[in-house]
């Protein structure tokens, strides 16, 4: 340490007021790790673009100065004798005395002026009676394994210097909250090791606009590739606090930094209410309903959240540089409604998913059935039980038990004392940026979110079973269902010559999945992103305007909410899921297949009835390829695309293929091609591949001549069976004969590899057959196939089996 920093350190030790100009991330002992971190950014990155509001620090120093000048630090002690955290009315008891204690104290005169002064420059930089948020900062907070999520107070919309120093007072006293120091017992930090910084900073005035919460890393899977945004409108504590359900959006960094748009998901929140000034009574603030067509549309516009997104990158690298590791961000956001700029207002280390070793997977599995009570936002992916106990306000508080699901309308840092003894969590409000969903992650227990009605439709007392094992949705069954855990430790899991690839039907799961060890994704499927995503035909969508029927007008109303054009939400929503998979196995190649869906399964769809025949064969009909070209489809086919053009061109994800199913004969394939083309995918442009599966025996037959026009091929076993021995796969009659190991099957499979390796065309295979078979993959590998494409539930097995084949065959 240079003898200037030895003097700048002293001077920090004993001052009570820092600006944020003057203060550095390595301050946090005398500004706490909110105050460090917005003076660290106000300092350094204001320079590259992001925008910090100005403001200062309350200084640690001056907590304890006030405490011993006005005689009370003793009495605290006193009055934290004999505490026991797990007793409820002891706890709160020993809170409200401290508390008291401080509230009634007198600050120092100097303390006073001091604070004053700081409030004046302020003032002379934004205008007379400048209104600011006064914020808690504890000096031991933010640190890698602890959030401090809430637990000290924050007071909104403070003018003046009577309300400044009110506000200050009650920030220290805020210190001894019941649930502040309920976690410091837990995290083992000493009542008087830390010490609270206030944070004085310049309102946002988002209360005219919108604010929200973002972080730097997936916060359900860990997955670093991706800044998860939400946003509600007013003022932001609404979403820490879990008041609204927000508005959801991920942008996937490595695109974003090339330049692009990578909007890879966007979801609408009810955002039912906002957080605004108010100027009449004690409260500085309130909250007020959001009209419903508000609450359809985005808070923000996609331009907002590129550049939100753009800070957050640039956030987390300068923090990472600083301490020479990946170090993601979880920040705060506000837009402030009259100059219409955005701004960061808070940023700390995330501390959950950064802290988790990723070498090790664990998989939670129901292992059995029950009926679905709520559904919500699953928070994590695991899975609990118990009694639920309905609890409505803090002060049922009390008559929580270890090992039972709380069940609430959402939790703020007052619940803190019971989360830590639940089983699960669920909520009726909240994203999954809010309290309960931050604080269930740091105690690693599931949680559902934003079930509107599960403290209504959950009964008191009811056995639940919590899972949040299915991807983006938690469900809340009615009774106890065993489940199972599942450990692997990836380091174990041998490379193979022959690359393992997985199909992936949900993009919500694919951040996840990316953790299997893979080589990317051999077959997607766009069926189940419309039947999920979209859930209208595509063609009732492009004429919705002159469908008369009221009620199916509402339901493509209600479907396509936030969205006028019809045909933009069909390719909005298909990109998303397209983008979802392809961001999450980045720059491995993502095989998607275009719409394979039979007639029937087209008239399931929203207004499906309108344009689909009723066929007697439904799966040797009018579909896959015979489609795409025919004058009855080709313009829906055109919106799938547009939706792979934009997933190229505005995401950037170039690995993505598209793969066209059930083709016939070369001269659908062509057909099909040149339809491509009037949409902007020429394949070899912007090195686009096209694949054709190959599960129909012409595939077979003519692979030469499908090797002219296609990329490469993927063996889909399932329909080559059916059709090599001439047999309907969903016939319980004849299901006894419908066997992929067939001889006629494995000749047909032999060839096709053959013949595609003749013609240098990649080949690999996405059907049931290796998944169900270790003999078929064995088979496959000896056949020299390229690549072997898995369900997810089979990679690890079949992959030990294929390189123990390998290694016996001599392929590796």
């Amino acid at each position: 340490m240079t003898l200037k920093n030895h003097i700048d350190k002293l001077k920090k030790q004993a001052q009570f007021i820092l600006w944020f100009k003057d203060v550095q991330i390595e301050d946090i002992p005398y500004v706490g790790g909110k105050n460090a971190s917005l003076g660290e950014m106000y300092g350094n990155l204001t320079k590259k673009g992001v925008r910090v509001p100005n403001g200062f620090s309350i200084t640690a120093y001056a907590y304890r100065y006030f405490l011993k000048h006005a005689g009370i630090d003793q009495a605290i002690k006193n009055a934290l004798r004999g505490l026991n955290t797990h007793d409820m009315k002891n706890l709160s008891d020993r809170g409200q005395k401290v508390r008291a204690l401080i509230r009634a104290a007198e600050f120092p005169s100097e303390l006073k002026v001091a604070i004053s002064k700081a409030y004046k420059d302020l003032c002379k930089e934004y205008g007379s009676k400048t209104d600011v948020a006064v914020r808690s900062s504890a000096t031991a907070e933010d640190l890698p394994d602890a959030s401090f999520a809430g637990q000290q107070e924050t007071y909104l919309n403070i003018r003046g210097d009577h309300d400044l120093m009110e506000a200050c007072k009650k920030c220290f006293a805020s210190l001894f909250t019941n649930r502040a120091i309920s976690y410091r017992e837990d995290k083992h930090f000493g009542h008087f090791k830390i010490a609270l910084s206030i944070g004085v900073q310049k309102m946002v005035r988002s209360d005219l606009a919108s604010s929200g919460v973002m972080f730097s890393i997936d916060t359900e899977t860990g997955f670093e590739n991706a800044v998860f945004v939400t946003g509600a409108y007013g003022l932001g504590e609404n979403i820490v606090q879990g008041a609204v359900n927000p508005d959801e959006f991920y942008v996937f960094k490595p695109t974003l930094k090339k330049g692009f748009k990578p909007i890879i998901s966007r979801k609408v929140g009810r955002k039912k209410i906002k957080m605004v000034y108010c100027s009449q009574g004690n409260n500085p603030v309130k909250n007020i309903p959001v009209p419903i067509d508000d609450r359809k549309k985005f808070c923000i516009t996609d331009d907002e959240v590129i550049q939100l997104a753009k800070w957050a990158v640039i956030i987390e690298k300068h923090y990472s540089d600083k301490v020479g590791k990946f170090k993601p961000m979880d920040m705060e956001w506000a837009k402030d409604g009259k100059t219409g700029k955005l701004f960061i207002v808070q940023a700390r280390p995330e501390t959950v998913q950064s802290q988790k070793d990723y070498s090790k997977l664990e998989t939670y599995k129901l292992k059995g059935k029950g009926k679905i009570i709520v559904v919500g936002k699953a928070v994590g992916s695991k899975i609990g039980s118990g009694v639920a106990n309905v609890i409505k306000s803090t002060k049922e508080i009390g008559k929580f038990r270890k090992g039972q699901v709380l069940v609430t309308e959402m939790t703020d840092p007052d619940w803190e004392p019971i989360m830590k003894i639940a089983s699960a969590i669920v909520t009726n409000r909240g994203g999954r940026t809010c309290h309960a969903a931050i604080i269930s992650r740091e105690l690693g227990i599931p949680c559902v979110v934003g079930t509107l009605d599960g403290s209504e439709k959950i009964k008191q007392g009811q056995k639940v079973t919590v899972s949040c094992a299915g991807g983006e949705e938690g469900n809340v069954y009615d009774k106890l269902i065993n489940y199972e855990i599942e450990k692997l430790n990836l380091k174990t899991i041998p490379k193979t010559h022959t690359k393992i690839m997985m199909n992936v039907g949900n993009p919500a799961q694919a951040f996840e999945l990316s953790f299997i060890p893979n080589n990317g994704v051999g077959l997607a499927r766009e069926e189940f992103i419309i039947n999920s995503y979209i859930k209208v035909h595509p063609r009732a969508l492009m004429e919705f305007k002159s469908i008369k029927n009221p009620k199916l007008r509402k339901e493509i109303e209600e479907a396509s909410q936030g969205y006028e054009d019809k045909t933009q939400f069909f390719i909005d929503k298909l990109a998303e899921g397209m983008g979802m998979i392809a961001a999450a196995f980045y720059p491995n190649d993502v095989i998607l297949r275009m719409s394979d869906f039979k007639t029937n399964e087209y008239r399931n769809l929203i207004g499906g009835e309108l344009y689909e025949p009723i066929e007697d064969n439904p799966m040797i009909g009018w579909r896959g390829a015979s489609r795409y070209y025919s004058p009855e489809y080709r313009k829906a086919f055109g919106l799938e695309c547009k939706a792979m053009k934009k997933v190229i061109d505005e995401m950037g994800l170039t690995n993505i293929k598209p793969m066209i199913p059930f083709c016939r004969t070369v001269e659908e394939g062509k057909k099909v091609l040149k339809e491509m083309e009037k949409y902007g995918l020429k394949k070899g442009q912007n090195h686009l591949e096209v694949y054709v599966m190959c599960e129909i025996p012409s595939n077979v037959i003519l692979a030469d001549e499908f090797s002219k026009i296609f990329n490469g091929f993927s063996i889909g076993t399932n329909d080559l069976t059916q059709l090599t021995l001439g047999l309907d796969r969903d016939s319980e009659l004849v299901s006894n004969i419908y066997d992929e190991r067939n001889k006629a099957v494995k000749v047909m499979v032999a060839t096709v590899i053959e013949k595609a390796k003749k013609n240098k065309r990649k080949i690999g295979i996405c059907g049931q057959a290796p998944s169900d078979y270790p003999e078929f993959a064995r088979f496959l590998v000896e056949c020299g196939i390229d690549s072997i494409s898995l369900n997810p539930d089979t990679v690890v097995k079949t992959t030990l089996e294929i390189a123990k084949h390998e290694k016996k065959v001599g392929r590796h």
